[in-house]
């Protein structure tokens, strides 16, 4: 059974919110797959994790380099086992997967200003319910992410 994290974004974007969770994963000594829902998207990820200042550092590549074995964060359209060995994935822009027992944990980062992400979101966590997976559903308040369900 897979913990998934369903986060709502209400108050900031996927590049504001994406960093913060991703150095608590690399603050652990895990490493990140992320799972995102289209080239361009992929790209300004990119760019966001590398110009981030908190954390003011956040290694990765894509998972079709050269060394993507090696990277502790991976950004890819494909969904594919990790080259990097990653237990935590990120969904992202839709992004949707069929390896969530492949994962310890997963979060499902949607926009809430987006009625499209948000009925995608509640389908997959209903999807994820009758799988068995354990779920929980953060909402961003005003001081920070503020757990709901």
């Amino acid at each position: 059974m897979t913990e998934i994290g369903f986060y709502h974004l209400t108050r900031t974007t996927t590049e504001a919110a994406a960093p913060k969770l991703l150095g608590r994963v690399l603050e652990s000594g895990g490493r990140a797959f992320i799972l995102i829902g289209g080239p361009e998207r992929l790209a300004a990820l990119d760019t966001t994790l590398w110009t981030c200042g908190d954390p003011d550092w956040l290694p990765h590549g894509t998972a079709t380099a050269p060394h993507a074995a090696h990277q502790p964060i991976l950004l890819s359209l494909e969904d594919a086992p990790p080259a990097n060995g990653a237990r935590f994935l990120f969904l992202v822009d839709g992004a949707e997967t069929a390896r969530l027992q492949d994962y310890d944990r997963v979060f499902d980062l949607f926009d809430g200003g987006d009625e499209t992400a948000v009925a995608a979101a509640r389908r997959r966590w209903a999807a994820a319910k009758t799988a068995g997976h354990a779920l929980t559903y953060w909402q961003q308040g005003a001081k920070g992410w503020e757990k709901k369900a």
